[in-house]
């Protein structure tokens, strides 16, 4: 069965990165809230190609390890693809090089579609639509052929899934970090907690991991 997922970090005070450039096209501050994330073996080899072993393998990676599991399409902003700093290039393929780490179709929340599709290596291809979320998630849970699909966000997209209650799943890596500026992660989420069972895990990295489950 299709469940819709979604993985998002967030600060102590309740803040995820803001403001993505082309130096930083994840947002001010992702590094600080991803860093456990970014160490753990699972990461290092999936995103970043390193098949040497290095890397932490507690409860940080994990999560990491599940973050990628029976995910059969993605659905994203324009913005985590990148179109808002490149939007007149017709060239531009997003943040995510030759190879994206996806490996499934690539479901791409823009105004400004429609747009050609663009195949990539390793298995993902990018698809711009500008309809209803309901309408590019059941074309998302079609493609996905009875496995996951995950709202890779960013957060404004994660947030108009989860306030449409279109979110199976939802799970927040809280970074012990203080930011006092970014993207609000909680704002019009009240009682998530009474439609959702919410567990908690503390890693050996000081990162909260809370899942709320349908």
């Amino acid at each position: 069965m299709t469940r819709v997922r979604i993985d998002l970090f967030s600060s102590l005070d309740g803040y995820t990165a803001a403001n993505p450039t082309p130096e930083s096209p994840m947002g001010e501050d992702w590094d600080r809230l991803t860093a456990a994330y970014v160490a753990t073996r699972t990461m290092r080899e999936r995103v970043f190609g390193d098949t040497r072993g290095a890397g932490t393998t507690g409860v940080d990676d994990s999560y990491a390890a599940a973050f990628f599991e029976g995910v059969g399409a993605e659905i994203m902003g324009a913005a985590m693809f990148g179109l808002h700093s490149f939007p007149d290039d017709p060239d531009w393929k997003g943040w995510w090089g030759e190879e994206p780490p996806f490996g499934t179709p690539v479901y791409v929340l823009s105004h400004t579609a429609p747009r050609p599709s663009i195949p990539m290596q390793g298995g993902t291809t990018f698809h711009f639509r500008s309809g209803a979320i309901e309408d590019v998630l059941a074309e998302a849970a079609e493609a996905a052929g009875g496995r996951d699909v995950r709202v890779g966000g960013g957060i404004s997209t994660a947030r108009e899934f989860l306030r449409a209650g279109l979110v199976d799943e939802l799970h927040v890596g809280i970074a012990p970090v203080l930011l006092g500026r970014g993207n609000r992660v909680w704002d019009d989420l009240r009682g998530l907690e009474l439609t959702h069972k919410v567990t908690s895990e503390v890693a050996e990295s000081g990162t909260v991991h809370v899942t709320f489950t349908r």
